[in-house]
This record gives C-alpha cells, structure tokens and sequence, in this order.
C-alpha cells in the first residue's frame, strides 16, 4: 500500500523527467546543425549592417532564422518597413500551423505557459513531438510539457550560442569554413521528418522548383513566392486527398 502511494505521488514529476530526457535524446542529433546555422545567422546580421546591440536584440527577441535571413537583405537595401513586415510574416505563416497542431495537447496549460512555451516552438519541435505524441493522445497530458521542453529549450540553446558566436566574431570566422553549407544540412536536418505525406511532399518540391527558378529576383523575394506557392500546393494536395478519403 505504502508502495502504491509513493509511487502515485512522483509519479508526474519523474514522468515530466522521464519525457525532458527522452525529447532531449531526440534532439541532440540536430543540435551541431542548429548551432551552424545560428553562426551563419548572427553573421548575417552584421554583415547587413546591424550593430551588436541591434544583432543580439534581435537573436533573442525574434527567434526565427529563416525570417531573419529574409528580411536582413530588406532591411540593408532600406525598402519599406511593410515589406521587411509582411515578409518575415509568410515565411513564419508556417508557425501558426505547427500552434494549431500542437495547441490541442496543450490547451490544459494557463495561457502564460501556452505563451511561454510558444516561443520555443520550432521546426524541430513540430518535426519531433507529433511522432512521440499523434493526434490520438491529445486527451493525455502528462508527459507532454517535459517532452516538449526537452526539444525546445536545447534547440533554444544551441541556436543562440551559434548566434551570439556568429555576431560577436563575424569579422574572425573564415569564409572558407563554409559556415553556410552546415546551416543548409541543418535545414534538410529537420526538413526532411517534416516530410511525411503527399502533401508535404508536393510543398517541398513546389518550393524548391520555384525559389531556385525565381532566385534571380531582388530583396530574394523568390524566397517569398516559394514559400507562398509551396503553402497553396500542399493545401491543395491535402484538400484533394481529403475528398477523395469521403464516400461517395
């Protein structure tokens, strides 16, 4: 009896251990990309012309590589601040489809910690977390939050130390390090477990063909279309796959 009711009472906090560690070991593999590619951001913002202030401010305020590296050579070329706007927010549009996804597990959780935790959401926490825990265990809550963090925090982590490195010795890292190719691998890294229907299949390959058929435009707003065009076929796809999984 005694027993029973000890293990009752940790049972939550040693699960939540149990779910930190395992996202934890799920994430390490990625965590040598996600630094590279951190580096190759915070690079880029000097490079764009950002001080030091301004760089740091923006690692730990923005949080969103990619978005970044959109709206840096915008902001270089001085365009309008709407434009730098609407850019960062296309190519973060797929955020607010990982939320919605991963909202449901969630929604037991005060909206501080849905915020709080929201600002660690990723490409690989959405890549990770729906394998450890599909849309059938959305009634379950325990296990949730520790395996979540578990993948967030370290890949918080690993991407700002590659930032800061990469703001505050910009002018020292050798262009021969190649310090962008790694970021690529990072990217393909998490990309590639992302892929797992028709439908992500089809934006993949639509914005893939479109950014490099397009990467002749200025401000890289072939990166823009891409992943505008990417989001309308793989809406389409998974529309047309729905249908067709109705009767008749």
């Amino acid at each position: 009896m005694n027993n029973g009711d000890t293990s009752a009472a940790r049972t939550p906090v040693d699960l939540e251990r149990r779910a930190f560690h395992e996202g934890l070991l799920a994430c390490i593999p990625t965590m040598p990309g996600i630094c590279a590619w951190g580096v190759v951001a915070g690079m880029a913002m000097v490079k764009a012309g950002l001080t030091i202030p301004q760089a740091l401010g923006m690692t730990f305020l923005v949080f969103a590589g990619s978005a970044q590296l959109a709206v840096l050579p915008l902001i270089a070329a001085a365009v309008p601040v709407w434009v730098v706007f609407v850019t960062a927010l296309v190519v973060n549009l797929r955020f607010v489809i990982f939320s919605a996804a991963l909202a449901p597990h969630f929604g037991h959780l005060p909206w501080y910690k849905r915020a709080w935790y929201g600002y660690f959401n990723a490409d690989i926490t959405m890549g990770l977390f729906p394998q450890r825990f599909p849309a059938s265990t959305i009634e379950q809550t325990r296990g949730k939050v520790g395996f979540f963090t578990g993948i967030g925090y370290p890949n918080w982590a690993a991407w700002q130390a590659g930032s800061v490195a990469g703001i505050l010795f910009a002018g020292r890292i050798p262009e021969s390090w190649d310090i962008g190719f790694a970021g690529t691998l990072a990217l393909l890294a998490i990309a590639i477990p992302l892929t797992v229907n028709l439908a992500a299949l089809a934006g993949v390959v639509v914005a893939a063909i479109v950014a490099v058929a397009a990467a002749a435009l200025p401000y890289r707003l072939g990166l823009l279309l891409a992943v505008i065009l990417g989001m309308i076929a793989a809406m389409s796809v998974d529309t047309l796959l729905d249908k067709k999984k109705v009767p008749a």
